[in-house]
Formats: C-alpha cells, structure tokens, sequence
C-alpha cells in the first residue's frame, strides 16, 4: 500500500518537475546575455580534464603578429638583416676594390698619357677583371684584340677613357663602371642591385 503511494506521488511530481526543467532552459539564454552565468561553469567534463588540473588558460585562437625588431627596443644597426648586408658589402668591397682603384690610377693619374697603350701588367689585368666581363664585350673586340690604351673620351672631351685597339687597327671605349656591374651581378646576384645603387653612378 505505501509503495502504490509513493509511485503515485511520483507521477504527480512529474509534470512539475518538466515545467521547472523548460522554465530553467528558457532563462538560460537571459542569463548568458546579462552576464550572471559564466560560460566557464558550462565547460564539458572531458575537456576541463583535457586541460590539467591547475593549467593555465589558454586560447585556440590564432596568435598575434610579432612587432618587428626596432618596435621592440632594438637599434637597426644591431638588426639582423642589417648586419647580414654589412658584411656582404664589406665583402664585395674587398673584391672590386683593387681594380677598382688601378683603374682610377691609370685614367686619373700622369701614369699615362693620351693614346697610350697600358703595360703588359695593366693590361692583363683590365682584361681578365673589366673587359671579360662588359655585357657587349664580344661586339667590342670584334675581329680581335691587340691591346688597350687610355685616351680622351670621344663625346667628353675632358674626361678619359679605356679603349680596346683591335687588331685592324680599329679602337673603341669601354666603360669600366658597366664591367664592374656586370662582374657584381654574376657573382653577387642576390645583393647585386642594392650594392649598385649604392655604390656607382646611374649611367
């Protein structure tokens, strides 16, 4: 007899207990809006585990951008990149710099004059450093070289030149600054143009 009394009372439990499940549901998103319930108390037990006990929070989100060195406190002479490219010039110096300067010395100096032919030395070295490597450099030599010589620069008149003297007596000029951007060019191609334009004349 109790026990048909107590699943009586069961049954007419029931029907309250759904309308106070649908009343919670339905306040649910009311109270979400307002802020008095925290998404944390909602967090599936396998993933509150999946964290560790004590683990600190963190999101699945995509990380900001890093700012860059010199926003961080560091000066640009000290960057990286900027510390690459020094070294790298410093080594293209190094490599140009020698006739670079011989050059300089034979169309600048006394060391000769006007139509004169360069020494067995001089020579050897323009046309294994400069001529080698002009982009027209077999248009310039034609049906053969005989020598190099200094003159006047055929349109400029106050400056002076490199010729190649062909071997039918022909000369034409040659610019050593187009040699050396071509040499820098092959062997340096990935520094090459901000080298060039740092280092030699727009022509």
């Amino acid at each position: 007899m109790a026990s048909s009394a107590a699943a009586l009372l069961l049954m007419r439990g029931a029907p309250l207990r759904a309308r106070v499940l649908r009343a919670t549901a339905a306040a649910l998103p009311r109270r979400f809006a307002s802020g008095l319930v925290s998404t944390d108390e909602f967090v599936s037990p396998p993933a509150a585990a999946s964290a560790g006990e004590g683990a600190p929070a963190t999101s699945g989100g995509p990380k900001g951008p890093v700012a860059p060195l010199y926003m961080q406190g560091v000066p640009w002479e000290e960057q990286p990149e900027y510390r690459r490219w020094k070294d790298k010039e410093e080594e293209i110096l190094k490599d140009i710099e020698p006739i670079r300067i011989l050059t300089k010395e034979i169309l600048h100096s006394d060391r000769y004059g006007d139509g004169e032919r360069l020494s067995a030395e001089d020579e050897k070295e323009v046309i294994e450093k400069l001529l080698t490597y002009h982009p027209h450099s077999e248009d310039k030599i034609g049906c053969g070289l005989d020598s190099i010589m200094v003159d006047r620069h055929p349109q400029f008149g106050n400056s002076r030149c490199l010729f190649v003297v062909r071997t039918d007596g022909g000369w034409i000029d040659f610019s050593y600054q187009k040699c050396l951007r071509a040499y820098v060019k092959r062997k340096y191609p990935s520094h090459a143009e901000k080298f060039i334009r740092e280092h030699f004349k727009r022509s």
